[in-house]
C-alpha cells in the first residue's frame, strides 16, 4: 500500500481520542494509502451563510479557499456554494464544495450535489460513497452496491467500497455473499484488521457463528487492546450465552485499555457478571456501515489525515446519529481545529448515561474554560466528581483548569480532595504531587512544595518536570545547591531537547554568577525555543554580565518584539534604557519559564 500523509504542504493539526479503538499497527498500516481528497477543514456541524459577501465568482472561490485553510468548513461551503450558484457546471467548484458539504453533514445539499457530479466524472470516490450510502437509506441495495464498487480505485478506496459493499449485501438479504465477498480481499496488514472484523460481525447477523467466532478470535488475538472488537466479541460471546468467555474477553482487554476503555469495558462487564440479555454491538446494516466508516475515519485521523477521516466520520454518523464514538471522535476534530463551541454541541449529542460519559465531561470542562466560561467549566466538573465520589479525575482536572489560571490557592483545594482518594500512592501518582507541589511555591509555602516535589520525585525519580522543577528551586534560594545542580543537569540529559528545562540549567548558572556557562545553556535554550521572549530576555542579562551590550540590548529587543506579558515588557524596556545595575546591586528574579509544566 502506499503512503497516506496530508496533501500540499499543510500542516495537519493532531487528535487525540478519549477511547481510541483503532489498533496503532492498523493506524500504522493505513499510512500506506492515498485518498485523493484535496485538504480541508472540520468545521461546523451545519453550514452558515457567507461572513462576508462577494460580488464575484473568484471572489467567492477565493474565500472559500481561505475559509478552508483555516478549517471553517461551514464557511468555506457557504462560499463554494455561492461560486457554484454563479458557474453550475463547473467540475473544479463541484468537488470542493462536496467535500464541504460531506465534512460539514450537510446531507440535503450533499446528496444532489454528489448525483450532479458523477455525471461529469463516474469514479469520484466521495461522490461515490455518498449516493452509496444515500441508496442504503432509500433502500436501494444494488445501486448502492454499484456505487460503492465505484469507490474503489485506490487501496484504501478497494477496502472502503468492498467492506460497504458487504453490508450492503446483508442488507439486500444476503449475508453469506457479504461474507465471501470480504474474503476476496487481499488480506494486506492494513486490511486484515477490518476484514476480520467485518467478516465476524456480518457472519453474527447472517446467522453463522462458527464463522463469526473464529473471525472474532483472529482479530481479538491479533489486536486484544482494540475497544470496539473487545465490546464485539464479548457480546457475540454473551449473546451466545458463554458469559464465562465474555468476561474472560474484557478482563483480557482491559488489561491493554487507558481509563475510559476499562470505564467503556468494565461497564459491560458488569452486565455479564449479573448474566443480563446482551445484544450483539452492530444490529443492522446501517450499524455495520456506521462502523466501517468510523473506523475507517478514526484510524486516517489517527495518522494526520484529519479531513480525510473527517469525511469518514460525518459518513458514520449519516448512517447512525447516535453513534457515540463517531461522536466523540468527530469533537475530537473540532478541538484539535479550535472549534471548542463545536465540540461541545458536539459531545451533547452523546445520551446521558454512556460509559463514556466521566471522560467526555472533562473534555467538556476543558473546553468551556478554553471559551472563557470558567464557572460552566467548575460546575460541570463539581458535579461530575459529586456523581463518582470514588473518581479522583474530575478533581484533577479542576484542579489543573484552576493552576493554568494562576488560581493556585483554589487549586489546592481540588487537588487535596482528589489525593484523599489515593491512601497507598503509587508511581503513577507523582503528578498530582507535583501539580500540588508547583501550587503551593506559587503562593510562596515553600515546606508543603517541598515536601510534595519530593514526595513526587520518590514516586518517580526520573521526571524531568519534577527533576527540573525542585532543583532550580533550591539553587534559586541558594540552598541545596550541589544537589539541586545535580537534578537540573539530570533533567537537561533526560530532555535535552526541552528549551525551558535547558534554559533552567542556564538560569541557575547565572544565579551562581557563572556567566560563561549561563551563555551556553541559554544560548542552546533560545535555539530549542526561539519564539519564547522570556528564554530570549534571560539569554540578554547574562551577555550583559560578560560586557556585550550591543548582543544584550539586540536579545531584549527580540523579547520584546515576541509579545511578554505587560509586567515582564516593562522591565525590559527599562533594560534597554539604562542595562543592569551592577552585580553587587542586582536583585536578580525568579524566570517565569523556569519551571515548565
Amino acid at each position: 500500500m502506499q503512503m497516506l500523509f496530508a496533501r500540499q504542504g499543510q500542516k495537519l493539526p493532531s487528535v487525540r481520542s478519549t477511547a481510541r479503538s483503532i489498533p496503532l499497527a492498523v493506524i500504522a498500516a493505513l499510512t500506506a494509502v492515498v485518498i485523493l481528497i484535496p485538504v480541508y477543514g472540520a468545521g461546523s456541524a451545519r453550514a452558515a451563510p457567507p461572513a462576508v459577501e462577494t460580488n464575484s465568482l473568484l471572489g467567492s472561490y477565493l474565500a472559500g479557499r481561505y475559509a478552508k485553510s483555516r478549517y471553517d468548513v461551514a464557511i468555506a461551503a457557504s462560499y463554494y456554494r455561492h461560486a457554484l450558484q454563479r458557474d453550475p457546471n463547473n467540475l473544479r467548484l463541484m468537488v470542493p464544495t462536496l467535500l464541504m458539504l460531506v465534512s460539514d453533514g450537510d446531507w440535503q445539499e450533499a446528496v444532489p450535489l454528489a448525483r450532479r457530479l458523477l455525471v461529469k466524472r463516474k469514479s469520484h470516490r466521495v461522490a461515490n460513497l455518498v449516493v452509496g450510502l444515500n441508496d442504503i437509506v432509500n433502500q436501494e441495495f444494488a445501486s448502492a452496491d454499484a456505487h460503492f464498487k465505484a469507490a474503489g480505485g485506490s487501496p484504501v478506496g478497494t477496502l472502503t467500497g468492498t467492506l460497504a459493499r458487504s453490508w450492503a449485501r446483508l442488507a439486500e438479504g444476503n449475508g453469506i455473499s457479504g461474507v465471501r465477498l470480504l474474503s476476496t480481499l487481499k488480506r494486506a496488514e492494513g486490511g486484515k484488521f477490518h476484514i476480520d472484523y467485518h467478516t465476524a460481525l456480518i457472519a453474527d447477523l447472517a446467522g453463522r457463528r462458527n464463522t463469526a467466532g473464529a473471525a472474532f478470535e483472529r482479530v481479538f488475538m491479533q489486536e486484544p487492546g482494540s475497544l470496539r472488537v473487545a465490546l464485539a466479541y464479548a457480546r457475540h460471546a454473551a449473546q451466545g450465552g458463554d458469559y464465562k468467555q465474555a468476561a474472560s474477553i474484557l478482563k483480557r482487554h482491559m488489561k491493554h485499555a487507558n481509563a475510559t476503555g476499562r470505564a467503556v469495558a468494565g461497564a459491560l462487564l458488569r452486565q455479564v457478571k449479573a448474566k443480563q440479555k446482551i445484544a450483539l454491538l452492530v444490529t443492522t446494516p446501517r450499524g455495520g456501515l456506521a462502523e466501517v466508516f468510523y473506523g475507517l475515519g478514526e484510524a486516517l485521523i489517527g495518522v494526520g489525515a484529519v479531513p480525510d477521516g473527517t469525511i469518514y466520520l460525518q459518513m458514520a454518523l449519516y448512517m447512525k446519529p447516535n453513534m457515540p464514538f463517531a461522536l466523540e471522535a468527530l469533537a475530537n476534530v473540532y478541538e484539535a481545529t479550535r472549534k471548542y463551541d463545536l465540540a461541545l454541541a458536539t459531545y451533547d449529542k452523546i445520551a446521558n448515561g454512556s460509559p463514556l460519559q466521566p471522560a467526555i465531561a472533562i473534555r467538556k470542562a476543558e473546553n468551556l474554560n478554553r471559551l472563557d466560561r470558567l464557572d460552566e467549566a467548575k460546575e460541570l466538573l463539581v458535579t461530575q466528581a459529586a456523581r463518582e465520589p470514588n473518581n479522583m479525575r474530575p478533581l484533577v482536572a479542576l484542579g489543573d483548569i484552576l493552576r493554568a489560571r494562576k488560581k493556585y490557592a483554589e487549586a489546592i483545594i481540588y487537588y487535596d480532595k482528589a489525593l484523599a482518594l489515593v491512601p497507598q500512592p503509587k508511581a503513577k501518582d507523582w503528578p498530582y504531587f507535583f501539580s500540588r507541589g508547583t501550587c503551593y511555591e506559587r503562593i510562596k509555602n515553600w515546606k508543603k512544595a517541598e515536601a510534595d516535589l519530593k514526595k513526587a520525585l520518590k514516586l518517580s525519580p526520573n521526571q524531568p518536570q519534577v527533576l527540573n522543577y525542585l532543583g532550580y528551586s533550591w539553587v534559586d534560594q541558594m540552598i541545596n545547591l550541589k544537589e539541586g545542580m545535580q537534578l537540573i543537569e539530570k533533567a537537561v540529559r533526560l530532555k535535552p531537547g526541552d528549551g525551558y528545562i535547558v534554559d533552567s540549567l542556564g538560569w541557575a548558572h547565572y544565579r551562581l554568577r557563572n556567566y560563561g556557562k549561563a551563555i551556553e545553556f541559554l544560548n542552546r535554550a533560545v535555539e530549542l525555543r526561539p519564539e519564547d521572549p522570556t528564554l530570549n530576555d534571560h539569554l540578554g542579562d547574562a551577555l550583559w554580565r560578560v560586557g556585550r551590550e550591543l548582543e544584550a540590548r539586540y536579545q531584549w529587543r527580540q523579547a520584546l518584539s515576541l509579545k511578554p506579558e505587560a509586567a515582564e515588557a516593562v522591565k525590559m524596556r527599562k533594560k534597554l534604557k539604562s542595562g543592569l545595575p551592577p552585580i553587587q546591586q542586582a536583585k536578580v528574579g525568579k524566570p517565569g519559564h523556569v519551571h515548565p509544566e
